[in-house]
C-alpha cells in the first residue's frame, strides 16, 4: 500500500524552520537598525542576507569596516566570520529568503508629510520575488494603517494573498544609539501583524533574539505604539523648551529646576530641553500622527504646537547668541563662530535632523563665518547648495580665534573646563558647562 505524504501548509513550514533556526532571513536597509538586528540574527543562527543600495555600506561590511559608531569593526569581523552572514546590492539575493525584515528610511517631504517611497519600493521590489510561505516584517515608523492599507497592497501584486499565502507583520524599531543601559537584545519588541498568525511568527522569530516580546492585537496597534511613544516625548521635550524661554526671562535657570523637581518620587518624569530636536524619530514621527489624524478629519492642535515650539528653538539659539555677542561689541556679521557638535545627539556619529544644520545655516545667513567641531561627524553639508564644512580639531589656538562657542550636542569626549578657559563667549544649549566658571569667558545659557 502506497503511503501518501501530506504536503505541510505555509505557514506550518515557516514556523518549523523559524524554531529550528534553519529559516533564512533577509534585511532591506543596513543602517542603525538593520545591521544591529542582522548581528543579532546571524548570532542566533539564522542565516542572514543583508540588502542595501548604498555600495559603500556593502563595500565596507564585506571589508570587515563598521560605518556606525556603536559596532565596532571588531563586532562587524566576526559577523562575517561567523558564515551566517552576508550583504548584497542584488534584490535577486532575497528570492529564497523564509523571512524579509524592512528597515528603510521613512523621512518627511517638504511639506512635512509622510515620504513611505522607500517603503513602497521595497515592496514592489520583493513583490516581484515574493514566493508561498515567506513572512514580511516592516520594522520602519510609520502612521498607524501602513501596513494593511499600503504595503499589503503592494505585495498582493504578486498574486500572492498575505495572510494565506504569505505573512504579514509590523514591529517598530527601538534602536537608541549611544545607549548604554540597553541593546537591540534589551528592549522589548513590540509586534502586530495583518492576522493572528502573521503576528505569532513574527513573535516567535524575534523571541530568539530579544528577552521580551510584546504582541499586540494587530499591526495598527504596532504602528500606533510607536508614534505614541515619539510624540509622547517630543510634547514633553517642548513643554520644557518653552519653559526654558520663560525661565530664561524671568532669570530663572531652567536646569536648577529640572533637578529640584525630579526629586519627587511620583507624578514627574524629567525630560531637558536643548536647541531643537533631531534624529530620526522624534522630530519626525509626530508629523506622521498628525498628518493620519487629518485624514480621518481630527485635528491635533496640542500635538502640532509642540511641534512649533521645537522647531522654533533653533532661531532661539541664534537669538540668544546675537544678543550676546551685541554686549561683546561684535554683530553676529563677521563674527567666527564655532559650532560644538553636530551629532542630533551626545556621543553618536548620526546628524540627521540635527538643530546644528538649521543654527549653521541661519548664522551663516546673517554673515557669520561659522565653522565646527564633532569628533564623529568628520564633514558636513549645510545649506541648499550643500557646502561641505570639515571638522575644527578642538585646539586651544582654534578656540581663542572664535568670537563665540555654540554648545548644539554636549559629546562626553570635550573637555568642557578647557574650552570655557580658552574661549572668550560661550553659549551652552545643553547645560554642558554646570558648575564651570571661568572670569576670562561669559557663559550663556540658550
Amino acid at each position: 500500500m502506497n503511503s501518501v505524504k501530506v504536503k505541510a501548509a505555509p505557514a506550518d513550514r515557516i514556523a518549523h524552520r523559524i524554531r529550528t533556526r534553519t529559516a533564512t532571513v533577509g534585511i532591506v536597509g543596513l543602517g542603525y537598525v538593520g545591521l544591529p538586528l542582522a548581528e543579532a540574527l546571524a548570532l542566533a543562527g539564522y542565516s542572514v542576507t543583508g540588502f542595501d543600495t548604498d555600495a559603500r555600506k556593502i563595500d565596507a561590511l564585506n571589508r570587515g569596516d563598521s560605518y556606525i559608531r556603536h559596532i565596532d569593526s571588531v563586532r562587524v569581523q566576526a559577523l562575517n566570520e561567523s558564515g551566517k552572514f552576508q550583504v548584497t546590492s542584488e534584490a535577486d539575493e532575497f528570492a529564497g529568503t523564509d523571512v524579509v525584515i524592512i528597515c528603510v528610511p521613512t523621512p518627511l517631504t517638504d511639506a512635512r508629510e509622510p515620504d513611505l517611497s522607500c517603503v513602497i519600493a521595497t515592496g514592489k521590489m520583493l513583490a516581484r520575488r515574493l514566493r508561498p510561505g515567506q513572512l514580511i516584517i516592516l520594522e520602519s515608523t510609520t502612521y498607524p494603517g501602513t501596513t494593511d492599507e499600503l504595503l499589503r497592497p503592494v505585495l498582493e501584486q504578486s498574486g500572492l494573498v498575505a495572510g494565506r499565502d504569505f505573512f504579514l507583520a509590523f514591529s517598530p524599531e527601538r534602536e537608541d544609539p549611544g545607549n548604554d543601559h540597553f541593546n537591540t537584545r534589551t528592549i522589548p519588541k513590540v509586534v502586530g501583524g495583518i492576522d493572528d498568525r502573521s503576528r505569532d511568527l513574527a513573535a516567535d522569530l524575534y523571541a530568539a533574539v530579544i528577552d521580551d516580546v510584546v504582541p499586540v492585537s494587530d499591526a495598527r496597534v504596532a504602528e500606533a505604539c510607536k508614534i505614541l511613544e515619539n510624540t509622547y516625548r517630543a510634547v514633553n521635550i517642548a513643554l520644557v523648551n518653552e519653559l526654558k524661554v520663560v525661565f530664561d526671562a524671568m532669570n530663572i535657570d531652567i536646569w536648577e529646576v529640572i533637578r529640584a523637581a525630579r526629586t519627587k518620587p511620583f507624578g514627574f518624569q524629567p525630560f531637558y530641553p536643548g536647541p531643537g530636536l533631531g534624529g530620526h524619530c522624534i522630530p519626525i514621527d509626530p508629523f506622521y500622527l498628525t498628518w493620519a489624524a487629518r485624514r480621518v478629519g481630527v485635528n491635533t492642535k496640542f500635538i502640532e504646537l509642540a511641534g512649533e515650539v521645537n522647531t522654533q528653538m533653533p532661531q532661539y539659539v541664534v537669538r540668544r547668541t546675537s544678543v550676546a555677542l551685541n554686549g561683546h561689541g561684535k554683530p553676529v556679521k563677521g563674527s567666527s563662530i564655532a559650532v560644538l557638535g553636530v551629532a542630533y545627539k551626545k556621543d553618536v556619529d548620526d546628524p540627521r535632523e540635527s538643530p546644528a544644520f538649521a543654527i549653521i545655516e541661519a548664522l551663516e545667513e546673517l554673515g557669520a563665518e561659522v565653522s565646527y567641531h564633532d569628533p564623529f561627524v568628520p564633514t558636513l553639508k549645510v545649506g541648499k547648495a550643500g557646502e561641505r564644512l570639515t571638522s575644527q580639531p578642538l585646539t586651544n589656538e582654534y578656540l581663542e580665534s572664535q568670537d563665540c562657542v555654540i554648545i548644539v550636542t554636549d559629546h562626553s569626549t570635550v573637555d568642557y573646563r578647557q574650552l570655557v578657559r580658552h574661549s572668550r563667549l560661550v553659549i551652552d544649549t545643553r547645560n554642558a558647562t554646570a558648575g564651570i566658571s571661568d572670569e576670562g569667558c561669559q557663559i550663556v545659557k540658550a
